[in-house]
């Protein structure tokens, strides 16, 4: 395999896919189908990168069981290099996902192996000599803390997806991230937890109405080079010392948005590589790789491959 470019450090798990018409309220049984398949925030992401055409390595824990079998056996068909950290006390992580028929969902995730992922895990190595380096905060969070620091130490471009928001998480892992990318909520609830104590809470109703230039504002309170907020259906902002832009996403008709913002971290990763660092360009591949990714049902799955993202780009240039 080629030498990895891209290092992603997270989570993964078996995704445990249930669709049904509505979601169920408190107390209700509904019909549904369902499907399992690799998921995973961190998995996810490394697998966007990898098909979108960015050669990529992938570190993460699982439990010495069925679903991590499934795991090694899906990277390997993938053709995707992935190091594995077995943890013999832990099972592989799970997710118990709802899609409704508007392909919006709900999701429970059981981190198990993933929070066990430690800095001993971690290689150093690629981490040093990679050009990108990712991770979110659905593993060990010393674990992604670390990762970070090794891959800013190596001049590698460092990205952190901050999802999901967690009570443990800690500010200071900022300092080694040079792009953060938040959703509307994850933003919303940084920007709380940094601002002053006599500050008025932003909610996401707010966030929609601020004007881009205070926007930008508050992403420059976070103290890191570029700050992009993934905005769904309206695409996404991009802040940095210079400016801000918006980059619109794509229309296309959403079948399952589940793992649509890890399509974004990996297409945009995998963007930046084929774009010369073109924060723009790199944003709109990400959209790209979103808005395929929405299309079909399941997270890793249903991750587009290079040749389809180059067409879709070509078709709505």
């Amino acid at each position: 395999m080629p030498t990895p470019q891209v290092v992603v450090v997270g989570s993964y798990v078996e995704d445990l896919c249930f669709y049904c018409e509505n979601f169920p309220r408190p107390g209700e049984t509904l019909m549904a189908t369902s499907k399992t398949g690799p998921g995973g925030k961190g998995s996810n992401q490394a697998v966007a990168a990898g098909r979108a055409g960015a050669p990529t390595l992938y570190v993460g824990a699982i439990g010495h069981d069925a679903f991590g079998r499934n795991a090694k056996a899906f990277y390997k068909s993938e053709g995707i290099a992935a190091k594995w950290a077995m943890k013999t006390t832990q099972p592989t992580g799970s997710a118990a996902i709802m899609v409704n028929a508007q392909g919006q969902n709900e999701i429970l995730v059981c981190l198990a192996a993933n929070a066990r992922l430690s800095k001993a895990d971690l290689p150093s190595k690629a981490l040093g000599d990679a050009e990108i380096v990712i991770t979110q905060l659905e593993a060990n969070l010393t674990a992604a803390a670390e990762a970070l620091r090794i891959g800013r130490a190596g001049a590698a471009l460092t990205i952190l997806n901050p999802a999901p928001m967690r009570p443990d998480f800690k500010p200071s892992i900022l300092k080694h991230v040079d792009i953060l990318i938040p959703n509307e909520t994850e933003f919303v609830e940084l920007t709380n937890r940094l601002a002053k104590s006599d500050a008025k809470p932003l909610t996401e109703k707010a966030l929609l109405k601020l004007s881009p230039a205070k926007l930008h504002q508050l992403c420059s309170a976070f103290g890191v080079p570029v700050v992009i907020i993934t905005l769904g259906q309206l695409g996404c902002f991009i802040s940095r010392a210079d400016g801000y832009l918006e980059v619109p996403a794509f229309k296309v008709e959403a079948v399952d948005t589940t793992g649509a913002g890890d399509a974004f971290v990996g297409g945009f990763a995998a963007g930046l590589l084929a774009n010369d660092g073109d924060l723009a360009a790199a944003a709109r591949h990400g959209c790209a790789v979103a808005g395929l990714s929405v299309t079909k049902p399941g997270t890793a799955p249903s991750m587009p491959k290079a040749t389809a993202v180059k067409r879709f780009l070509k078709k709505h240039s």
